[in-house]
């Protein structure tokens, strides 16, 4: 199953279910306003959308659904907020990258125990709207990640029970401002200024759309970014070292964790250089690492970056595009 969210003037926007082909849409309003209250109502209502989805299927042209046109332009984030946001960093190339190009020490127990800072969840960007910021000199970057989505998640769930509770997959942008980062990092509260607000792809899925693109709690697609239209990389998501149940279990430990809960994977990150990297501070590190120093800048105003998931054959995945431009605020 499909689902978006359209603008409509409302901070929850206008649940709408999306047809197979990502072409159509039909309005779930009569099945829930929103999808967060979807989430919260998640056993009563997912049938009716399945169903619904079903009808738009097979009826493409009917107007017993109401379908119409969709439009990734019209979308807000597919949660356009939520109670918490939760990013972990899976992928633990990453952070070795950061370690032999900063020479920090190791984090304690970095294979064992996941990162996981709490980030704001309310206010988050649609697939195409313009992201504002405040200057260049905050050293602007992307992260491209995958999340989930989850359903009401019991204290004290298992890493494997956890994964029961993944209703939605979602590709997203995890916009960084990292001029703010070590100061943030060295104060041991957390991120605040050097997280803004993140970005989402138009449509979170359901996990058995993606077929076997869902195994073993990952998302086993290829994560394409560019910018400006110049590739930045394509890494696998399939080498997530802690997958999403763990990260689940890891959050949940001491305290449930309400329906709408999103947990990101971190930056998508691979041990192979060919495969690039979704974020520029990675590509600044490999430079360090070959050349002694990053020749690669942040991001200016009046820069895009496209971010898309890819599967084997190379065709968009489900999720569709985040295509998004930078203006000063």
């Amino acid at each position: 199953m499909r689902l978006a969210s359209l603008h409509n003037g409302q901070p929850d926007g206008h649940l709408v279910v999306v047809s197979s082909d990502n072409l159509r849409f039909a309005s779930a309003a009569n099945i829930s306003p929103h999808l967060r209250d979807a989430l919260e109502r998640w056993t009563e209502v997912e049938p009716q959308l399945r169903a619904l989805q079903a009808q738009l299927d097979a009826e493409p042209g009917s107007t017993a659904c109401n379908t119409a046109p969709f439009n990734p332009g019209d979308c807000g984030a597919p949660l356009p907020r939520t109670f918490q946001w939760l990013d972990g960093s899976a992928f633990l190339n990453h952070g070795r990258l950061m370690e032999r190009a900063f020479k920090v020490p190791a984090v304690p127990d970095f294979e064992t125990v996941p990162l996981m800072y709490q980030g704001a969840a309310d206010d988050f960007l649609g697939p195409h709207n313009d992201v504002p910021l405040p200057a260049e000199a905050d050293q602007i970057d992307c992260e491209g990640e995958f999340g989930v989505v989850l359903s009401e998640t019991p204290m004290g769930v298992s890493a494997l029970q956890a994964l029961q509770y993944v209703k939605l997959v979602v590709l997203l942008n995890d916009w960084s401002l990292r001029a703010f980062g070590p100061r943030e990092v060295k104060s041991g509260f957390g991120f605040i200024q050097a997280k803004p607000s993140t970005a989402f792809a138009p449509v979170a899925v359901t996990p058995d759309e993606l077929g076997t693109h869902w195994r073993d709690g990952r998302v086993h697609l290829q994560l394409r970014v560019q910018r400006d239209g110049q590739w930045i990389g394509h890494p696998h998501a399939g080498e997530m070292h802690f997958h999403f149940g763990e990260l689940i279990a890891h959050a949940a430990r001491t305290r449930k964790l309400s329906a709408g809960t999103i947990i990101g994977s971190g930056t998508v990150s691979n041990a192979d250089p060919a495969a690039g990297s979704t974020c520029l501070t990675e590509v600044r590190m490999r430079e360090m690492l070959t050349d002694g120093a990053p020749r690669t800048s942040f991001l200016r105003f009046g820069e895009r970056i496209r971010m898309e998931a890819l599967n084997d054959e190379g065709l968009t995945a489900p999720f569709g595009v985040l295509d998004q431009q930078l203006v000063q605020a």
